[in-house]
């Protein structure tokens, strides 16, 4: 078969049309301005939708490196343990949420007694539905965090938990004492990111605390919030929970230049 003759691949582009909107694709990396080819997207469009759902579904089931995270952190100076939550596995992990949100027993038990107290910020370091959000945003983002810590004289530990969800931090935070539980958890994966972070952060953590009760800092990754960023937000909020003694709604950023930060919002993360 030969090449197509010029008249045919005329006829051929007079049936795709370019959304006139098309510019607006350079703010933003949602899934606007496609176009489309007679009564259809593009084909061009149809593939990269592909590539992004199989990206999307690679990100929730990549394996978690936690001996990584956690050298990580004892490289930065900071004191580590390493749990899991009751989930066995990451199907149960994804079908059964509420297993995500408490330690395995034996987890439990290992922490128990196990901080150095007394312990201002405990970073809760999960794999949550991105270990590749985690895997690239959450050491260059407490690498970030450390020197403002510790100009301010407050002590850090770290717990890196395996098939965990932000409630885990709760039961964490209590065991350790600390005063806020800093959640730091692959986002879930979008069409347009598979490769987010989310912080959340707690005062007074224990278990039941609701969502209401939390800050959220979202999309901390290299092509959104960077991390030096993301870093002097939580440092903010952080100081101001520690000065109100509460977070969540009542609690907002008070740096007017800032993008806005909302309270968490119920996300299958949690």
């Amino acid at each position: 078969m030969g090449e197509p003759a010029e008249t045919d691949v005329v006829a051929f582009n007079a049936f795709q049309t370019v959304d006139p909107w098309r510019e607006l694709k350079a703010y933003t990396d949602a899934r606007i301005a496609l176009g489309r080819a007679g009564p259809a997207m593009p084909t061009r469009e149809v593939l990269e939708f592909s590539l992004a759902h199989a990206r999307a579904r690679d990100a929730v089931h990549a394996r978690f490196d936690a001996k990584a995270l956690c050298d990580g952190l004892t490289a930065l100076g900071i004191p580590v343990a390493e749990a899991r939550s009751r989930a066995g596995s990451r199907d149960e992990y994804l079908r059964r949420p509420d297993l995500g949100r408490t330690l395995h027993p034996g987890s439990r038990e290992a922490l128990a007694g196990g901080f150095r107290l007394p312990v201002d910020i405990v970073l809760v370091i999960c794999d949550g539905l991105s270990a590749k959000a985690v895997h690239e945003n959450a050491l260059p983002l407490v690498t970030e965090l450390r020197p403002l810590l510790n100009g301010r004289g407050l002590n850090v530990t770290g717990v890196v938990v395996n098939q965990g969800r932000v409630a885990v931090g709760d039961e964490i935070g209590e065991l350790a004492k600390a005063r806020i539980a800093a959640v730091l958890i692959g986002e879930r994966p979008g069409l347009s990111a598979a490769d987010s972070l989310g912080v959340y952060l707690t005062y007074a953590p224990r278990p039941g605390c609701s969502d209401a009760q939390r800050n959220c800092i979202s999309n901390i990754r290299a092509a959104g919030m960077p991390a030096a960023v993301a870093a002097r937000k939580m440092m903010r909020l952080m100081e101001q929970a520690l000065e109100l003694k509460l977070t969540g709604v009542g609690l907002k950023d008070d740096d007017e230049t800032a993008p806005l930060l909302r309270a968490a919002e119920p996300e299958t993360n949690t």
